[in-house]
């Protein structure tokens, strides 16, 4: 009698997908994610008791594990086939323990894509459970359980319930908190550039820029130093001194991994991180593509490595041969940076089959779904394709004692370009004019056009460049980046307007007790060291329960040190003159998901809520009436007019009572310095001055 096997894998989605690789002996069913995990009543780690983790069945999961129990009963051999990471490989162990398996009747199998060759060749290769895996899962889920449930009673008490705190969203807000602080801090600084319209001996014009000084701010420093220049200029002939041709190459990107993909989904296709791996996991589980029933189309979606497995590499390789002739396939490696923690515990992420493109796919496909399958193709085939060429002109002008620049690039061969252009550049128009000029010849002023500009602080954090940031700092891994982003965003810590991260007044004030109470959470090099340890774990190389060990008793003082003293700082509902015209008592200052309102002290028995307007003890320049401060539609904090909508007075940044002594405009605080709110005044004085 033919023996009966049982597969199990993590979602129903893939179910489809593999069940028709297999033969009928094989029961394909899905564990629908975790079985099993820490209850979340408690803390759920006996720290008394080494640590132990006390996992419990998850609530509305005991109809599934008396399923799967049945299953296992009719079976001779148990696949656990759920996805191939640590969190994966602690799915598998802890269906093993619920479900009692043996060892002699259990396998685990992997599969970086569900293919037939892929699912057939795991099953060639079956191995037992990797506990260095499982471990290296526990031991960030037990830190994460800590953190989480010993500062966020903490918070509730503090700020208010509901808030939460955790190892690696507290680093993220810390970040966006520190650059909000940059940018509120920023002091614009005035520049000028100097371009010149010059006309050859064959009356075609062109521009050159002025070559200057690096000042740190890219052109000259004030009107009168330009006027000086100017002044030089005009004094002699515009003689080209020097005329460069040379060949310029761009490399093709890399393929794909999960922090890129994310971020390129973010600037191409206006998604954030979440719906990007929404939409990935469904193409990596399958999709009904008419004719050939479920199809996975993508390799699996959490990963930092950008290798590629060999045989995909030889079918990319012959496709675009094929396809785009031999001139376009990438001869040797497309190398990247070398970057440290990077588990390449996976390949990159791809296509499962690159001769399925995206159009012969497009009318199966849901549109965000072909967005995205789109790019990834087309980033995987650019990877193997050969440079993009461009042939360029740098000619050198000197007029006076000053020198101009002017350049130019030609696209001589598309390489990865002709399947991927992620910054689609424009056609420069001068090359033809540049080309035609030698050393010594004279050039005739048409027009000097000169402009002024002001720095730019740095930008806000968006979804894409947060995720580049951790990536960078080695904090998170793959899996992570998502759900921190979601988290702070879901908690209200955070806002998105556009594309734009902002901190909102909860965020800001989680943000000051964590750096006042537990710096150490929050210090992205803490953070990143911790990865590092969970790395080790992963192979082998320390215990999991000795970073518990090092790690409970320092966050243990913390908190305890933080009750006693963050309880002198407890955030009471503050009384103000505002009488609630429902009852007659005072109303009070509460938080709320959005920051402060005012609320009748009375109730559940008086409900009356309004807005809260804080004063900062400022007249409105435009009427005279209090400068208050007020929160966009999506928290973000301005300072506008009292009387709005009647005055349209508004600032992002603070303002203050006292004018500039230069223009007589409202001035405002930046950081430690006060400066005027009209950036060509340019006014700036410390904020300690006298006033």
């Amino acid at each position: 009698m033919a023996k009966k096997y049982l597969v199990i894998v993590e979602s129903p989605a893939k179910v489809k997908t593999i069940k028709k690789f297999l033969g009928d002996n094989y029961t394909v069913t899905a564990s629908n994610g975790h079985i099993r995990d820490l209850p979340k009543s408690t803390m759920g780690v006996d720290v008394e008791n080494d640590f132990e983790p006390k996992y419990i069945t998850i609530r509305g999961k005991g109809d599934k594990l008396a399923e799967l129990k049945r299953y296992v009963k009719k079976a001779d051999v148990v696949y656990l086939a759920t996805d191939p990471d640590r969190e994966g490989e602690a799915i598998s162990w802890h269906l093993a323990k619920a479900l009692k398996l043996d060892d002699d009747k259990m396998e685990r199998i992997t599969f970086n894509e569900i293919t037939k060759n892929a699912v057939k060749e795991s099953l060639k290769h079956s191995r037992k459970i990797d506990m260095n895996l499982v471990d290296a899962q526990q031991a960030r889920r037990v830190l994460d359980r800590m953190v989480g449930y010993s500062i966020s009673p903490l918070l509730w008490k503090k700020v208010k319930r509901g808030l939460s705190a955790g190892r690696v969203q507290s680093v993220a807000l810390r970040i966006i908190c520190d650059r909000e602080a940059e940018i509120n801090a920023f002091i614009e600084k005035e520049y000028w550039t100097l371009d010149a319209v010059l006309e050859t001996s064959a009356k075609k014009e062109f521009s050159a820029k002025l070559c200057v000084p690096a000042t740190g701010l890219g052109g000259i420093e004030s009107k009168e130093d330009l006027d000086k220049i100017i002044k030089d200029v005009k004094k002699g002939n515009f003689l080209v001194s020097d005329v460069k041709k040379s060949e310029r190459a761009k490399k093709p990107p890399l393929p794909f991994t999960t922090s890129t993909m994310q971020q390129e989904a973010s600037k191409q296709l206006n998604f954030a991180t979440s719906k990007t791996m929404r939409v990935a996991q469904q193409l990596y589980e399958g999709v009904d593509i008419k004719g050939q029933g479920t199809v996975a189309l993508i390799t699996y979606l959490r990963t930092d490595s950008t290798r590629i497995a060999d045989e995909a590499l030889n079918m990319v390789n012959a496709y675009i041969e094929n396809e785009y002739g031999k001139d376009y396939l990438l001869t040797g490696e497309n190398a990247g940076k070398k970057q440290g923690k990077i588990q390449d515990a996976h390949e990159a992420i791809r296509p499962t089959d690159v001769t399925i493109t995206p159009d012969m796919v497009k009318n199966d496909l849901p549109r965000d779904l072909y967005r995205l399958y789109k790019l990834i193709w087309q980033r995987f085939v650019a990877s193997r394709m050969e440079n993009a060429k461009y042939d360029t002109i740098s000619v050198k002008i000197s007029a006076g004692s000053q020198t101009f620049n002017a350049s130019s690039s030609e696209l001589k061969f598309d390489g990865f370009l002709s399947v991927y252009n992620a910054d689609a550049e424009e056609k420069d128009k001068s090359g033809k004019v540049l080309s035609s000029l030698k050393a010594g010849d004279k050039l005739k002023l048409v027009k000097l056009d000169e402009k002024q500009h002001f720095t730019q602080p740095p930008a806000h954090y968006t979804e894409a460049s947060l995720v580049r940031t951790l990536e960078e700092l080695g904090i998170g891994r793959p899996s992570t980046y998502a759900p921190t982003i979601a988290t702070i965003i879901a908690r209200r810590y955070v806002t998105k307007e556009e594309k734009n991260l902002f901190v909102t007044e909860i965020g800001e004030a989680v943000n000051e007790i964590m750096k006042t109470a537990f710096p150490s959470i929050i210090d992205a090099d803490f953070t990143a060291t911790m990865e590092g340890l969970l790395d080790s774990v992963s192979v082998g190389e320390c215990k999991w329960k000795s970073i518990i060990e090092n790690f409970y008793p320092d966050l243990e003082s913390a908190v305890k040190e933080a009750e006693e003293k963050l309880e002198k700082i407890e955030i009471h509902d503050e009384e103000t003159d505002v009488i609630c015209e429902n009852c007659g008592r005072k109303m009070v200052i509460k938080y709320g998901p959005n920051g402060k309102f005012l609320a009748c002290p009375g109730f559940p028995e008086c409900r009356n809520t309004k807005t809260y307007l804080e004063k900062i003890g400022v007249t409105c320049p435009k009427c005279g009436k209090d400068v208050v401060i007020r929160r966009s539609k999506k928290g973000r904090r301005y300072y506008g007019c009292e009387s709005n909508p009647e005055c349209d007075f508004m600032s992002w940044s603070k303002p203050i009572e006292k004018k500039c002594p230069v223009c007589g405009k409202y001035m405002v605080e930046k950081g430690k310095k006060h400066v005027c709110s009209d950036p060509s005044c340019g006014y700036v004085e410390d904020a300690n001055s006298e006033k």
